[in-house]
């Protein structure tokens, strides 16, 4: 294997073309054609030429996980996944005409645990950059649901299903402080002027516990209503 042409990239900043003499261009960091003394002319061994494609596809990792946290933040689980999602492929109109060429299971899954310790290399990684951070993370996912009124268990749920390691929702959970007023708010709305019989009290404590309440903050929403009622 030999690298034909080395040159940058005119697209994007500190990515290098590595043109080879079997046609194909293998796109790598700055600081790997440093580290791996790349240049024109160069020949390649076996291991070396390893070692050059490993470097490919860790950038393009790279650049597609810094992508994906551009347009949202996420966890290490959450971008781990969408890192190593297979490609839709289009469904072909007779699935069952075609029995050849069907991939052997056992490569497949040492492929994606191969993909899947490249991007925990990759998270790791932006993780010393400080651009994935969990801890981070649960916090902003705490303080959004928290403002969109909703209480503990709605928001464990929430940190279980974006991936979130389990000890940290605690941490993150500390900064959300129980706002009554709120719950309160959210008691009169869904009551809507009606009499707060058994009823309709039971209809309202059932939508706060759907909305992830405690029995102890419902209770007191539910009580300061049937005070009202009597001032």
């Amino acid at each position: 294997m030999k690298i034909e042409k080395l040159e940058p990239s005119q697209h994007k900043q500190g990515r290098w073309l590595v043109w080879l003499d079997d046609a194909s261009i293998v796109r790598v960091g700055e600081g790997d054609v440093v580290s791996l003394g790349l240049y024109a002319g160069r020949e390649l061994t076996d291991e070396e030429g390893e070692a050059l494609c490993a470097a490919g596809d860790r950038s393009r990792l790279m650049e597609r996980a810094v992508g994906l946290l551009a347009q949202r933040p996420m966890s290490r689980k959450e971008l781990l996944d969408r890192l190593c999602a297979p490609p839709r492929q289009k469904r072909e109109k007779y699935p069952y005409d075609k029995l050849d060429g069907v991939p052997d299971p056992e490569l497949l899954a040492a492929q994606r645990e191969a993909l899947r310790e490249r991007a925990g290399a990759v998270a790791d990684r932006l993780t010393e950059l400080g651009l994935l951070n969990d801890g981070e993370y649960a916090r902003a996912v705490v303080r959004h649901y928290a403002a969109k009124g909703y209480g503990p268990r709605k928001i464990r749920d929430e940190l279980y299903r974006r991936g979130v390691p389990r000890e940290l929702w605690e941490e993150a959970l500390e900064e959300r402080e129980p706002d009554r007023d709120q719950v309160l708010e959210l008691a009169r709305h869904k009551l809507r002027g009606a009499e707060p019989t058994r009823e309709n009290l039971k209809k309202v404590s059932d939508y706060l516990a759907r909305r992830g309440y405690g029995w102890e903050e419902i209770s007191a929403a539910l009580e300061r209503i049937r005070e009202e009622e009597w001032e």
